[in-house]
Protein backbone atom coordinates (compact mmCIF):
# COMPACT_ATOMS: atom_id res chain seq x y z
CA UNK A 1 0.00 0.00 0.00
CA UNK A 2 1.28 3.25 -0.88
CA UNK A 3 2.06 5.84 1.67
CA UNK A 4 -0.51 8.62 0.85
CA UNK A 5 -2.98 5.90 0.93
CA UNK A 6 -1.97 5.05 4.60
CA UNK A 7 -2.11 8.66 5.62
CA UNK A 8 -5.48 9.31 3.69
CA UNK A 9 -7.25 6.14 5.75
CA UNK A 10 -6.28 8.03 8.90
CA UNK A 11 -7.22 11.01 8.11
CA UNK A 12 -10.91 9.47 6.59
CA UNK A 13 -11.16 7.57 10.12
CA UNK A 14 -10.17 10.94 11.83
CA UNK A 15 -13.10 12.83 9.91
CA UNK A 16 -15.84 10.09 11.09
CA UNK A 17 -17.55 11.36 14.49
CA UNK A 18 -17.57 8.83 16.91
CA UNK A 19 -18.06 10.86 20.30
CA UNK A 20 -18.47 8.31 22.66
CA UNK A 21 -20.88 6.31 19.68
CA UNK A 22 -21.86 6.34 15.96
CA UNK A 23 -18.62 3.45 15.66
CA UNK A 24 -21.10 1.43 12.96
CA UNK A 25 -19.32 4.40 10.61
CA UNK A 26 -16.11 3.03 11.48
CA UNK A 27 -16.74 -0.28 11.28
CA UNK A 28 -18.59 0.09 7.88
CA UNK A 29 -15.26 1.91 6.67
CA UNK A 30 -12.89 -0.54 8.01
CA UNK A 31 -15.23 -3.48 6.81
CA UNK A 32 -15.40 -2.48 2.74
CA UNK A 33 -11.49 -1.12 3.17
CA UNK A 34 -10.42 -4.73 4.11
CA UNK A 35 -13.10 -6.47 1.78
CA UNK A 36 -11.77 -4.31 -1.20
CA UNK A 37 -8.08 -6.13 -0.19
CA UNK A 38 -10.08 -9.48 -0.22
CA UNK A 39 -10.27 -9.95 3.55
CA UNK A 40 -13.64 -10.93 4.89
CA UNK A 41 -14.46 -8.83 8.04
CA UNK A 42 -18.09 -9.37 10.14
CA UNK A 43 -20.05 -6.39 11.67
CA UNK A 44 -21.67 -7.05 14.99
CA UNK A 45 -24.25 -4.34 15.29
CA UNK A 46 -25.86 -3.83 19.06
CA UNK A 47 -28.14 -1.12 18.84
CA UNK A 48 -27.77 2.72 18.76
CA UNK A 49 -25.07 3.02 15.87
CA UNK A 50 -22.77 0.77 17.93
CA UNK A 51 -20.69 -2.12 16.77
CA UNK A 52 -17.48 -4.29 16.95
CA UNK A 53 -15.74 -5.80 13.88
CA UNK A 54 -13.86 -8.54 13.20
CA UNK A 55 -11.34 -10.18 10.77
CA UNK A 56 -8.59 -12.51 10.54
CA UNK A 57 -5.72 -13.86 8.32
CA UNK A 58 -3.39 -16.62 8.56
CA UNK A 59 -3.00 -20.51 9.17
CA UNK A 60 -5.29 -21.95 11.38
CA UNK A 61 -3.92 -25.11 11.88
CA UNK A 62 -4.12 -26.98 15.12
CA UNK A 63 -1.53 -26.04 17.63
CA UNK A 64 -1.10 -22.77 15.76
CA UNK A 65 -0.81 -19.63 18.10
CA UNK A 66 -3.51 -16.96 17.91
CA UNK A 67 -2.25 -13.30 17.79
CA UNK A 68 -4.76 -10.64 18.32
CA UNK A 69 -4.63 -6.93 17.72
CA UNK A 70 -7.36 -5.44 19.04
CA UNK A 71 -7.97 -1.32 19.01
CA UNK A 72 -11.46 0.93 19.79
CA UNK A 73 -13.39 3.49 17.78
CA UNK A 74 -15.02 5.62 19.72
CA UNK A 75 -13.84 8.87 21.20
CA UNK A 76 -13.94 11.26 23.80
CA UNK A 77 -16.15 14.39 23.54
CA UNK A 78 -14.34 18.01 22.28
CA UNK A 79 -15.48 20.47 24.91
CA UNK A 80 -15.36 23.46 22.95
CA UNK A 81 -14.53 23.07 19.11
CA UNK A 82 -14.32 26.72 18.67
CA UNK A 83 -11.38 26.53 21.24
CA UNK A 84 -9.48 24.33 18.25
CA UNK A 85 -6.96 25.90 15.75
CA UNK A 86 -8.79 23.53 13.48
CA UNK A 87 -11.81 21.14 13.37
CA UNK A 88 -11.37 18.19 15.42
CA UNK A 89 -13.25 16.06 12.58
CA UNK A 90 -11.25 17.51 10.12
CA UNK A 91 -7.80 15.90 10.23
CA UNK A 92 -5.25 18.39 9.40
CA UNK A 93 -1.91 17.74 8.60
CA UNK A 94 0.86 20.51 9.98
CA UNK A 95 4.25 18.64 8.30
CA UNK A 96 4.70 15.78 10.11
CA UNK A 97 1.75 15.87 12.66
CA UNK A 98 -1.89 15.01 11.93
CA UNK A 99 -4.34 16.78 14.00
CA UNK A 100 -7.93 15.77 14.88
CA UNK A 101 -9.93 14.02 17.59
CA UNK A 102 -8.53 10.78 18.08
CA UNK A 103 -5.64 11.31 16.03
CA UNK A 104 -3.74 9.69 18.71
CA UNK A 105 -6.14 7.73 20.81
CA UNK A 106 -6.82 5.86 18.89
CA UNK A 107 -7.53 6.14 15.40
CA UNK A 108 -3.98 5.90 14.37
CA UNK A 109 -3.15 2.70 16.02
CA UNK A 110 -6.58 1.45 14.58
CA UNK A 111 -5.43 2.23 11.03
CA UNK A 112 -1.68 0.79 11.44
CA UNK A 113 -3.25 -2.58 12.64
CA UNK A 114 -5.70 -2.45 9.72
CA UNK A 115 -3.12 -1.76 7.10
CA UNK A 116 -1.03 -4.15 8.78
CA UNK A 117 -3.19 -7.20 8.06
CA UNK A 118 -3.72 -5.88 5.17
CA UNK A 119 -0.26 -5.75 4.33
CA UNK A 120 0.80 -8.85 5.68
CA UNK A 121 -2.65 -10.58 3.76
CA UNK A 122 -0.90 -9.15 0.36
CA UNK A 123 2.51 -9.95 1.36
CA UNK A 124 3.40 -13.60 -0.95
CA UNK A 125 6.53 -13.93 0.99
CA UNK A 126 4.82 -13.81 4.16
CA UNK A 127 3.51 -17.09 5.81
CA UNK A 128 1.51 -16.91 9.11
CA UNK A 129 1.94 -19.74 11.00
CA UNK A 130 -1.19 -19.35 13.03
CA UNK A 131 -4.15 -16.92 13.50
CA UNK A 132 -3.55 -12.95 13.18
CA UNK A 133 -7.37 -11.63 14.64
CA UNK A 134 -8.55 -7.84 14.44
CA UNK A 135 -10.85 -7.22 16.89
CA UNK A 136 -12.00 -3.62 16.92
CA UNK A 137 -13.79 -2.29 19.37
CA UNK A 138 -17.01 0.26 20.67
CA UNK A 139 -17.60 1.87 23.95
CA UNK A 140 -13.54 2.10 25.49
CA UNK A 141 -13.95 5.33 26.67
CA UNK A 142 -16.74 4.68 28.78
CA UNK A 143 -17.68 0.98 29.66
CA UNK A 144 -15.65 -0.71 27.51
CA UNK A 145 -19.44 -2.22 26.13
CA UNK A 146 -17.99 -3.53 23.26
CA UNK A 147 -14.95 -5.35 24.90
CA UNK A 148 -17.94 -7.49 27.69
CA UNK A 149 -20.08 -8.22 24.14
CA UNK A 150 -16.83 -9.72 22.75
CA UNK A 151 -16.25 -11.45 26.39
CA UNK A 152 -19.74 -12.94 25.94
CA UNK A 153 -18.90 -13.97 22.92
CA UNK A 154 -15.47 -15.74 23.67
CA UNK A 155 -13.53 -13.55 20.98
CA UNK A 156 -10.63 -13.37 23.01
CA UNK A 157 -10.48 -17.12 24.90
CA UNK A 158 -8.22 -18.47 22.74
CA UNK A 159 -5.82 -15.57 22.41
CA UNK A 160 -2.63 -16.62 22.85
CA UNK A 161 -1.62 -12.96 22.93
CA UNK A 162 -2.84 -9.27 22.73
CA UNK A 163 -1.53 -5.94 21.43
CA UNK A 164 -3.65 -3.33 21.92
CA UNK A 165 -2.73 -0.01 19.45
CA UNK A 166 -2.97 2.79 21.85
CA UNK A 167 -0.83 5.58 21.80
CA UNK A 168 2.47 5.19 23.73
CA UNK A 169 5.12 7.38 21.70
CA UNK A 170 6.50 3.77 20.57
CA UNK A 171 7.08 2.67 23.90
CA UNK A 172 5.72 -1.02 24.89
CA UNK A 173 3.29 -1.11 27.85
CA UNK A 174 3.58 -4.28 29.55
CA UNK A 175 1.17 -3.26 32.86
CA UNK A 176 -1.29 -1.12 33.65
CA UNK A 177 -3.46 -0.40 36.19
CA UNK A 178 -6.95 -1.62 36.51
CA UNK A 179 -9.42 1.41 36.93
CA UNK A 180 -12.12 0.95 39.50
CA UNK A 181 -15.52 3.52 39.76
CA UNK A 182 -17.87 3.36 42.41
CA UNK A 183 -20.44 6.08 44.09
CA UNK A 184 -21.35 5.46 47.33
CA UNK A 185 -25.01 6.27 48.54
CA UNK A 186 -26.01 7.54 51.79
CA UNK A 187 -29.61 7.62 53.07
CA UNK A 188 -30.88 10.11 55.95
CA UNK A 189 -33.76 11.73 57.09
CA UNK A 190 -35.00 15.17 56.20
CA UNK A 191 -35.80 17.69 58.29
CA UNK A 192 -36.00 21.13 58.53
CA UNK A 193 -32.54 23.27 59.58
CA UNK A 194 -33.46 24.93 62.76
CA UNK A 195 -34.16 21.44 64.36
CA UNK A 196 -31.30 18.91 63.05
CA UNK A 197 -31.84 16.82 65.63
CA UNK A 198 -34.93 15.82 64.43
CA UNK A 199 -33.30 14.38 61.24
CA UNK A 200 -30.41 12.20 59.82
CA UNK A 201 -27.61 14.38 57.78
CA UNK A 202 -26.89 11.91 54.46
CA UNK A 203 -24.05 14.53 53.97
CA UNK A 204 -22.41 13.48 57.53
CA UNK A 205 -22.93 9.95 56.34
CA UNK A 206 -20.28 10.63 53.21
CA UNK A 207 -17.57 13.04 55.65
CA UNK A 208 -17.64 9.89 57.81
CA UNK A 209 -16.13 7.77 54.74
CA UNK A 210 -14.27 10.40 53.31
CA UNK A 211 -12.52 11.11 56.47
CA UNK A 212 -11.58 7.15 56.45
CA UNK A 213 -10.88 6.67 52.49
CA UNK A 214 -7.60 8.55 52.42
CA UNK A 215 -6.01 5.75 54.37
CA UNK A 216 -8.25 3.26 53.41
CA UNK A 217 -5.74 1.34 51.11
CA UNK A 218 -2.24 2.86 53.24
CA UNK A 219 -1.78 -0.83 54.01
CA UNK A 220 -2.19 -2.75 50.03
CA UNK A 221 1.02 -4.07 49.20
CA UNK A 222 3.21 -1.89 46.55
CA UNK A 223 3.30 -4.33 42.96
CA UNK A 224 6.32 -4.79 41.60
CA UNK A 225 5.31 -2.98 38.41
CA UNK A 226 2.12 -1.04 39.09
CA UNK A 227 3.45 0.64 42.68
CA UNK A 228 1.05 1.81 44.74
CA UNK A 229 -3.20 1.48 44.93
CA UNK A 230 -3.93 5.05 43.56
CA UNK A 231 -7.51 6.40 44.38
CA UNK A 232 -9.43 9.23 44.60
CA UNK A 233 -13.02 10.97 45.07
CA UNK A 234 -13.57 12.84 42.59
CA UNK A 235 -17.72 13.63 42.54
CA UNK A 236 -19.83 14.75 45.58
CA UNK A 237 -23.92 15.57 45.38
CA UNK A 238 -25.85 16.28 48.51
CA UNK A 239 -28.37 18.74 49.54
CA UNK A 240 -30.95 20.66 47.62
CA UNK A 241 -31.88 23.41 49.92
CA UNK A 242 -30.02 25.53 52.35
CA UNK A 243 -32.49 25.10 55.03
CA UNK A 244 -32.97 21.46 54.97
CA UNK A 245 -31.01 18.30 56.26
CA UNK A 246 -30.64 16.21 53.42
CA UNK A 247 -32.19 12.98 53.44
CA UNK A 248 -29.81 11.58 50.13
CA UNK A 249 -25.91 12.43 49.10
CA UNK A 250 -23.63 10.54 47.32
CA UNK A 251 -20.26 10.69 46.36
CA UNK A 252 -18.19 9.08 43.19
CA UNK A 253 -14.65 7.31 43.43
CA UNK A 254 -11.58 6.19 41.44
CA UNK A 255 -9.47 3.75 42.61
CA UNK A 256 -6.45 1.69 39.88
CA UNK A 257 -5.98 -1.39 41.29
CA UNK A 258 -2.98 -3.60 41.04
CA UNK A 259 -2.37 -7.19 40.74
CA UNK A 260 -1.05 -6.92 44.00
CA UNK A 261 -4.29 -5.37 45.55
CA UNK A 262 -6.62 -6.63 42.95
CA UNK A 263 -10.28 -5.39 42.19
CA UNK A 264 -11.67 -7.92 44.78
CA UNK A 265 -9.59 -6.78 47.29
CA UNK A 266 -10.30 -3.26 46.93
CA UNK A 267 -14.19 -3.68 46.84
CA UNK A 268 -14.24 -6.44 49.99
CA UNK A 269 -11.68 -2.88 51.41
CA UNK A 270 -14.79 -0.26 50.92
CA UNK A 271 -17.66 -2.94 51.79
CA UNK A 272 -15.98 -3.30 55.03
CA UNK A 273 -15.58 0.12 55.72
CA UNK A 274 -19.07 0.84 54.89
CA UNK A 275 -20.66 -2.13 57.10
CA UNK A 276 -18.54 -0.58 59.53
CA UNK A 277 -19.69 2.79 59.45
CA UNK A 278 -23.56 1.94 59.35
CA UNK A 279 -22.97 0.38 62.54
CA UNK A 280 -21.65 2.99 64.08
CA UNK A 281 -23.46 6.21 62.50
CA UNK A 282 -27.17 6.63 61.64
CA UNK A 283 -26.61 7.91 58.37
CA UNK A 284 -26.61 4.47 56.23
CA UNK A 285 -24.13 4.16 53.43
CA UNK A 286 -24.75 1.69 50.43
CA UNK A 287 -21.73 0.68 47.44
CA UNK A 288 -22.32 0.67 43.97
CA UNK A 289 -20.44 -0.28 41.40
CA UNK A 290 -20.10 1.87 38.16
CA UNK A 291 -16.88 0.33 36.45
CA UNK A 292 -14.45 -2.44 36.89
CA UNK A 293 -11.43 -2.82 35.32
CA UNK A 294 -8.86 -5.52 36.01
CA UNK A 295 -4.91 -4.77 36.04
CA UNK A 296 -3.32 -5.67 33.55
CA UNK A 297 0.52 -7.42 33.75
CA UNK A 298 3.08 -9.50 31.94
CA UNK A 299 6.32 -10.69 33.28
CA UNK A 300 9.11 -8.02 31.28
CA UNK A 301 11.06 -11.48 30.39
CA UNK A 302 7.81 -12.65 28.90
CA UNK A 303 9.11 -13.71 25.34
CA UNK A 304 6.22 -11.80 23.73
CA UNK A 305 7.57 -8.86 25.73
CA UNK A 306 10.49 -9.62 24.42
CA UNK A 307 9.33 -10.28 20.67
CA UNK A 308 7.42 -6.75 20.93
CA UNK A 309 10.42 -5.11 22.01
CA UNK A 310 12.57 -6.37 19.55
CA UNK A 311 9.97 -5.58 16.54
CA UNK A 312 9.06 -2.39 17.68
CA UNK A 313 12.31 -1.22 17.94
CA UNK A 314 13.32 -2.15 14.47
CA UNK A 315 10.61 0.14 13.27
CA UNK A 316 11.14 3.19 15.09
CA UNK A 317 15.17 3.51 14.12
CA UNK A 318 14.39 6.83 15.39
CA UNK A 319 14.45 6.38 19.27
CA UNK A 320 15.18 3.67 22.30
CA UNK A 321 11.94 1.51 22.38
CA UNK A 322 11.59 0.70 26.27
CA UNK A 323 9.79 -1.23 28.21
CA UNK A 324 7.41 0.58 30.70
CA UNK A 325 4.00 0.86 32.44
CA UNK A 326 1.17 3.27 32.71
CA UNK A 327 -1.95 3.91 34.87
CA UNK A 328 -4.65 3.58 32.32
CA UNK A 329 -6.74 1.28 31.66
CA UNK A 330 -7.35 -0.33 28.16
CA UNK A 331 -9.85 -3.06 27.12
CA UNK A 332 -7.72 -5.40 27.97
CA UNK A 333 -8.70 -5.03 31.61
CA UNK A 334 -11.91 -6.46 29.99
CA UNK A 335 -10.42 -9.31 27.86
CA UNK A 336 -8.47 -10.82 30.33
CA UNK A 337 -11.28 -11.68 32.38
CA UNK A 338 -11.91 -14.54 30.03
CA UNK A 339 -8.27 -15.20 29.69
CA UNK A 340 -6.65 -14.89 32.76
CA UNK A 341 -2.49 -14.44 32.33
CA UNK A 342 -2.74 -13.43 28.58
CA UNK A 343 0.53 -11.97 27.61
CA UNK A 344 -0.39 -8.00 26.45
CA UNK A 345 1.21 -4.81 25.34
CA UNK A 346 0.30 -1.74 24.70
CA UNK A 347 1.93 -0.40 21.61
CA UNK A 348 1.14 2.39 18.99
CA UNK A 349 2.18 5.98 18.24
CA UNK A 350 2.87 9.20 18.76
CA UNK A 351 0.75 11.37 21.14
CA UNK A 352 0.04 10.17 24.38
CA UNK A 353 0.90 13.47 25.99
CA UNK A 354 -2.02 14.82 23.80
CA UNK A 355 -4.88 12.34 24.36
CA UNK A 356 -7.88 13.75 25.35
CA UNK A 357 -6.57 16.98 25.19
CA UNK A 358 -7.47 19.98 22.81
CA UNK A 359 -5.55 19.86 19.39
CA UNK A 360 -5.16 16.27 19.34
CA UNK A 361 -2.50 15.39 17.42
CA UNK A 362 -0.22 12.40 16.04
CA UNK A 363 2.97 11.96 13.89
CA UNK A 364 2.76 10.41 10.19
CA UNK A 365 6.22 9.23 10.78
CA UNK A 366 5.56 7.28 14.06
CA UNK A 367 2.05 6.06 12.48
CA UNK A 368 3.64 4.61 9.23
CA UNK A 369 6.73 2.92 11.48
CA UNK A 370 3.81 1.62 13.78
CA UNK A 371 2.64 -0.79 10.82
CA UNK A 372 6.11 -1.80 10.35
CA UNK A 373 6.31 -2.70 14.00
CA UNK A 374 3.05 -4.18 13.64
CA UNK A 375 4.06 -6.55 10.96
CA UNK A 376 7.13 -7.32 12.57
CA UNK A 377 5.13 -8.49 15.49
CA UNK A 378 3.16 -10.97 13.83
CA UNK A 379 5.80 -12.27 11.82
CA UNK A 380 7.99 -13.05 14.66
CA UNK A 381 5.15 -14.20 16.80
CA UNK A 382 3.46 -16.81 14.36
CA UNK A 383 6.36 -18.05 12.63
Amino acid sequence: MEKAEKIKILQDLVNINTVNGNEIEVAKYLQQLLSDHGIQANIDEFGDNRANLQAEIGNQNVDTKTLVFSGHQDTVSIDDESAWEHSPFEAYIDGDKLYGRGAADMKSGLAAETIALIELYENSDVELNGTLRLIVTAGEEYGAQGAYRLNEQHAIDDADALVIGEATDGQVIYAHSGSFNYRIKSSGKAAHSSTPERGVNAIQGLVNYINLEKDLFSDAPEDPYLGKVQHSITVIRGGEQVNTIPAQAELEGNIRPTESFNNAKVILRIQETIEQLNDLYDAKLELEIIHNFEAVETQKDNDFIQTVQKSAQAAFDDRQVGLTIMNGATDASVFVKNNVGLPTVILGPDGDTVTHQLNEYTTISSYLNLIDAYQGIACNFLK
